[in-house]
């Protein structure tokens, strides 16, 4: 799934009620919850007596696309709890039960099913909430929303229990949540934000919920209504004791010239400890773990670009609580902690207050060397230790204010980050939000000199300029003398409303601001934006919701030279086919290279570029089983190899095919040229292919493959002189048995191939036969 469709589907999700600036509100919705002595067998089936003595709701309304009309389908909810669990039975009635959508998938896999849903803020106060899905095969998703960051994330996975199954007059699903997934109040009686969902996919996807949605607000948790009951919970201690072994040999060969296969094997143990302390308090613990990456990342095409990428951290051990530490900007991204022996992190909420403590080491140091133009990533051969530390007190729902402390050092080199933050909701309407960072970093003496462009950057070359230059902007950002330590300010307001809203975005980075157990790529340069955008709600149209927005932004570094201005239209629609189709153009002024590398100013030291670039995304599902996905860019971009301005043609279709009911194909290919004026600069190609075989809910095969070719034409590079052709591909064949996220067995194989001027075809350089397994014990 490409990381913009992601985006849309979780936003989506995250339509939710919203009648007041507060809390969940029994004015919304409000359900008791009764406890009782004995839990259900989750099967899918309701005929234990006691769901005779659970509540039952009806999901009424539908909120999405129609507002708040009634639902077009019925759907009944019973809900009881015990000392240990909450239970909950779902029925959903369907005039036509042949056109529901259902299919065997692996967690987190099954949108676009019909499904139901379960949202629980269990403090109450709009901060994170819990989401749990399940379609009617009893395929699990579930995530974190974050009303703070606005963001939401469903790399957490709890453990908890499904069953579903289809029958003549819908289908039935069945859940128990157990109360050691919650971090709740120590209190006689809770009470919890809540709100009950079922997604109905035919045309378009009918969002159906328990009560009301206002659109005219921007709080997103404030709406849940309220669920009481769950008296006298006190669940014992919440230990889980997760051993894990793994196994691999890795085989690897020069091929320039072609040297023997070189063997590695190596055979790991590893311990994970979850402790819930009390129902507000967790720590976590793990002793020489095991953090490869049993799945491959998606594929990204790095050509004609000057920054790092980003990918996604996907490690238990760093994704339990991990909201815990989010703030405005990014400053905690663990994947910085590559290899850790050993980690060890506290969570605790007590009433407004909520803390966090992550401290881990690292065989090797490694870090992002940000800057206003390009950035890179930074490898010390050194161990690291690394502490990150978090602390938000909530006044109230509409005001929090929070701090944040990050270190990572080693033995030559340190960086050090405090920071302070405030979200303040004083309407329904208004948020402003803002952040503060100081910095102080140090760097080893001969840091900058892995960025050389030569065998020596102590000092720049004669008449430096970027044909011939040794210096480049990471060798400036790292070759410093002593200790170096900046600021970084951040504010936000936005206005918004049913139909329109508003925004201004100002932030400020220093040149030697670092925040290197985050991911902050830029760096000296300040940026106002200002923006809005109109909405309109059609009835009895093929499309359902439409969208026109603005902004216009301006960039410049700390010394007042400007970087980039930029303006941007663009217009999205919602419709029939369950379909999403945005388009807009850009147009910016923006500098290319520094004529001069070994110096950091703009004004005299770059060149000026008008950009007009056009977009445009969607998707649709013309059939149940098939979802096809394009997204496409044309116009102007500079080309930074060459400092000048050439034509981007990008051209990116996916198709997601539901073979059957357990086969899914996902594959996507992204075509992308630049053009010049004496010809064709490159052409590159990446082919993504998934194929996921589900044997069962627990159990799957799943091959995966990345290809990459690029051709380039040398006599138009004016200052290096790159391949004609470069190709790899890489593959991986996987099996996993999971019988809940932490007990999992995984089996498989990988390998890597690459060709270039010097390999004339596709050469294996790489291969892998790993095992892993782990279980997870509950205490």
């Amino acid at each position: 799934m490409s990381r913009l469709k992601r985006l849309v589907a979780l936003a989506s999700l995250s339509c939710l009620p919203f009648l007041s600036a507060h809390a969940g509100h029994s004015d919304n919705f409000h359900l008791d919850i009764p406890t009782l002595d004995r839990g259900a067998t989750i099967d899918g089936e309701f005929d234990e007596p006691q769901w005779a003595n659970a509540t039952e709701v009806e999901l009424k309304y539908e909120t999405s696309p129609g507002e708040n009309i009634a639902a077009p389908v019925t759907t009944k909810v019973k809900v009881y709890a015990t000392n240990e669990s909450l239970f909950f039975a779902f029925t959903a009635y369907d005039p036509e039960p042949e056109k529901i959508r259902a299919n065997l998938r692996d967690r987190d896999s099954s949108w676009g099913d019909d499904q139901i849903g379960i949202k629980l803020d269990t403090f109450n106060n709009a901060k994170l909430a819990y989401q749990f899905f399940v379609n009617p095969l009893g395929a699990q998703g579930d995530s974190i929303e974050n009303e703070l960051t606005g963001n939401e994330s469903d790399a957490w996975d709890g453990i908890w229990y499904s069953l579903g199954k289809v029958t003549d007059k819908g289908y039935q699903v069945e859940v128990e949540l157990p109360l050691r997934l919650f971090n709740f109040p120590k209190v006689d009686a809770q009470t919890w934000g809540i709100e009950l969902i079922r997604f109905y996919p035919r045309n378009e996807t009918h969002r159906l919920s328990t009560h009301k949605i206002s659109r005219d607000n921007s709080c997103q948790l404030c709406q849940l209504g309220t669920a009481t009951g769950l008296v006298g919970l006190e669940p014992s201690q919440d230990i889980q004791l997760t051993p894990s072994l793994v196994a691999n040999r890795e085989s690897s060969r020069g091929l320039n010239p072609q040297t023997p296969w070189d063997d590695e094997n190596n055979v790991e143990a590893g311990l994970d400890i979850r402790w819930g302390i009390s129902p507000t308090t967790l720590l976590n613990a793990t002793i020489n773990p095991d953090f490869s990456q049993v799945e491959a990342d998606s594929g990204q095409l790095n050509v004609n670009n000057n920054f790092a990428l980003f990918f996604d951290e996907k490690r238990a051990f760093f994704l339990d609580n991990k909201d815990y530490f989010d703030t405005q900007m990014n400053l905690l991204h663990t994947r910085n902690i590559g290899s850790p022996d050993y980690g060890l992190k506290l969570t605790t909420q007590q009433s407004e207050h909520t803390f966090g403590l992550l401290a881990a080491n690292d065989e090797q140091t490694q870090f992002l060397v940000p800057g206003n133009l390009s950035s890179d990533i930074a490898t010390i051969d050194e161990p690291s230790y690394n502490i990150a530390s978090r602390y938000r007190y909530d006044a109230n729902s509409e005001l929090s204010v929070g701090a944040m402390i990050t270190m990572k050092k080693s033995d030559d080199y340190h960086n050090y980050v405090a920071s302070t933050d405030v979200k303040y909701q004083p309407t329904e309407h208004d948020t402003i939000t803002a952040q503060f960072a100081h910095s102080k970093t140090q760097y080893p003496e001969d840091l900058f000199q892995q960025f050389c462009r030569g065998d020596d950057c102590s000092a720049p070359a004669p008449d430096c300029d970027f044909t011939n230059c040794n210096y480049n902007e990471r060798v400036l950002r790292t070759k410093k003398d002593g200790e170096i330590s900046d600021n970084v300010y951040r504010i936000k307001y936005v206005h918004d409303r049913r139909n329109w809203w508003g925004q201004v975005y100002y932030i400020s980075t220093g040149e030697d601001f670092r925040a290197d157990l985050g991911f902050i790529e830029n760096v000296d340069y300040s940026k106002l934006v200002a923006g809005g955008g109109y909405r309109w709600y059609p009835s009895d149209s093929f499309f359902s919701s439409v969208q026109l927005s603005g902004d216009w932004d301006v960039t410049h570094n700390q010394a007042g030279e400007q970087i980039e201005q930029e303006t941007e239209m663009s217009l999205r629609f919602e419709g029939g086919y369950q379909s999403y189709i945005a388009g807009g153009i850009v147009h910016k002024n923006r500098v290319g290279l520094r004529l001069d590398p070994s110096k950091l100013a703009i004004e005299g030291n770059t060149d000026d570029f008008d950009v007009t670039l056009s977009w445009l995304y969607g998707y649709f599902t013309p059939i149940d089983p098939l979802k096809l996905e394009l997204d496409i860019n044309y116009g102007d971009e500079i080309d930074y190899a060459n400092n000048q301005l050439g034509t981007k043609t990008m051209f990116n279709p996916e198709v997601e095919w539901k073979i059957t009911e357990s086969i899914a194909l996902d594959v996507s290919h992204r075509y992308q040229t630049l053009d010049v004026e004496q010809g064709r600069l490159f052409t590159a190609n990446l082919s993504d292919l998934r194929l996921n075989w589900q044997l069962s809910l627990n159990s799957f095969i799943r091959l995966s493959s990345i290809y990459t070719h690029i051709e380039r034409d040398p006599s138009l590079y004016q200052y290096r002189n790159p391949d004609k052709v470069y190709q790899d591909l890489g593959n991986e064949l996987l099996y996993g048995y999971k019988l809940n996220p932490q007990s999992v067995f995984y089996l498989g194989y990988s390998d890597a191939f690459v060709a270039n001027d010097d390999i004339d075809s596709l050469t294996q350089n790489d291969k892998t036969y790993f095992m892993k397994v782990s279980y997870a014990w509950l205490l």
